[in-house]
């Protein structure tokens, strides 16, 4: 596998789309932060896909914006 240039940036994959829910409904990150039980900055770092969560955060997160869980990930493939 060839190494990458120095300073080249690996594109971020977006795999969550838990942004777009809170936009959707109006809920801020530090609202989910304080429903979940995390810092406001992990929300933050969640919703830009530079950390993703747990299966168990995922779910917590899910409950917390009342969707199904699946509505938090960006689908594989479609049907």
């Amino acid at each position: 596998m060839p190494l990458k240039p120095a300073g080249e940036m690996e594109k971020k994959i977006k795999i969550n789309r838990i942004k777009a829910v809170l936009a959707e409904k109006d809920i801020s990150h530090k609202e989910l932060a304080t429903r979940v039980g995390i810092a406001p900055n992990s929300v933050t770092r969640i919703c830009n896909n530079e950390f993703q969560p747990t299966l168990r955060l995922l779910r917590e997160i899910a409950l917390a914006l009342d969707v199904d869980i699946r509505e938090l990930l960006i689908p594989t493939r479609h049907t």
